[in-house]
């Protein structure tokens, strides 16, 4: 049976499988302890195939994991929304994953913003304001209306320390099409319009591309 992998983590993969080789090489003892490892290095960068819920009003997540619970917060201040309270959906991932990320909605790239910052568990609340970060501001497909934009971050943690957008500003993106991932653990918050209602329940387990988040306004 194929795997699919995600090409970020084939440099990752061939280490592992090398030193995996040299350990079994020297002792099959060590080899086989350390076998655990490279299986989860290769199910960490998997890749599956989604398909997206018909409906281009609906907000999906963009990442496996756990829906923290809701907050009204402030979107990054770099991205020029304002300062007014949003409803933010974080989804925490753990290091066993998928950690492929996904468009949320179709439509234009308007923003982009990096900004290095600390590394704490990705599960804490302060995570999304101290923690590196990457945002995009994005502008959903038939809308005008700058309040209408939504804000996806993906966030470093306390393992996680590498992340990889591959967005440009300018850019018309697919609902539910990859753009990028983040290495080891980590999270994701999306930022959504004022007017967007949010359909699924804090705590509730997520997939990328697949699970409805909340719908906008048609």
């Amino acid at each position: 049976m194929r795997i699919p992998i995600h090409r970020a983590g084939v440099p990752f993969i061939a280490l592992f499988i090398a030193v995996n080789a040299v350990l079994f090489w020297l002792s099959a003892i060590a080899g086989a302890l350390f076998l655990p490892v490279t299986i989860w290095c290769v199910a960490f960068f998997r890749d599956p195939e989604r398909t997206p819920p018909a409906g281009e009003h609906l907000v999906i997540s963009p990442a496996d994991g756990v829906l923290l619970p809701v907050a009204d917060a402030r979107p990054p201040a770099e991205l020029s929304l304002g300062s007014q309270p949003r409803k933010r959906l974080s989804i925490f991932m753990n290091v066993f994953d998928v950690h492929v990320n996904r468009m949320p909605v179709g439509g234009e790239i308007i923003a982009l913003s990096y900004r290095p910052g600390r590394f704490f568990n990705a599960s804490f609340d302060k995570a999304s304001v101290h923690n590196e970060r990457m945002s995009a501001r994005l502008r959903p497909n038939g809308n005008t209306d700058p309040t209408d934009d939504l804000v996806v971050v993906q966030i470093a943690g306390l393992i996680a320390r590498r992340i990889v957008c591959d967005l440009k500003v300018g850019d018309h993106v697919r609902r539910g099409a990859r753009f990028g991932m983040i290495r080891f653990g980590s999270r994701l918050d999306v930022y959504l319009p004022l007017s967007a209602k949010i359909v699924v329940k804090e705590g509730s387990v997520t997939k990328a591309g697949v699970t409805v988040l909340a719908e906008l306004r048609e």
